[in-house]
């Protein structure tokens, strides 16, 4: 849209300028990372690996576009302890906007043979992580565990439990060890209690 029609008046201090100019096709996506995850970006990129970067509304439910890891920033940013990345996308669709508000997702690695938990079910020690099973009388356990990574309200277990196994994400604070519990039906191959 035009900022100045026929006939206003234009001087050359004005502030604001005919008319903005942006480009759609490709379009770039700046986001922060925190700096405790530059090494492995860094890592990647030192072998010349196209690190790929999807970009999802507000809600983090719909993909808008997928794209590539152009640059990073040369400094971090003390105040926040992160670090910016920019990424370029083909908008071939032109569902991303100058100026719009996205949640980016950096894939830097892929993890096999890791079990993924409701993040909710991850308890803390001082000594380490862990979780409650559920054992086949129905009573718990407590289970260290090595979280590997968590990613919304999902964490990649690497160590400590076995596949299908059934953990406690509900009232933990009220359970100990060998209490009896009962369990409901939740998502795709979860129970919880």
């Amino acid at each position: 849209m035009r900022l100045v029609d026929v006939g206003n008046m234009v001087h050359a201090s004005d502030t604001n300028g005919l008319v903005v100019i942006t480009q759609l096709q490709p379009i770039t996506v700046v986001f922060a990372v925190p700096e405790d995850n530059l090494p492995a970006i860094l890592s990647k990129m030192k072998t010349g690996q196209k690190l790929e970067v999807d970009a999802y509304d507000r809600e983090q439910k719909r993909r808008l576009a997928s794209g590539t890891l152009q640059s990073i920033d040369n400094q971090i940013d003390p105040t926040t302890g992160t670090v910016k990345l920019k990424a370029v996308f083909t908008n071939s669709d032109n569902e991303l906007f100058p100026n719009q508000f996205v949640n980016a997702r950096l894939l830097v690695d892929t993890m096999h043979d890791v079990i993924l938990i409701p993040s909710a079910a991850i308890q803390h020690s001082p000594q380490s992580a862990f979780v409650y099973v559920v054992k086949p009388d129905q009573t718990v356990e407590v289970r260290n565990v090595e979280v590997r990574v968590t990613e919304g309200d999902e964490a990649g277990v690497a160590k400590g439990l076995k596949p299908a196994e059934i953990v406690v994400t509900d009232g933990v604070d009220k359970l100990q060890p060998g209490a009896k519990v009962t369990t409901r039906a939740g998502g795709p191959g979860t129970t919880r209690s």
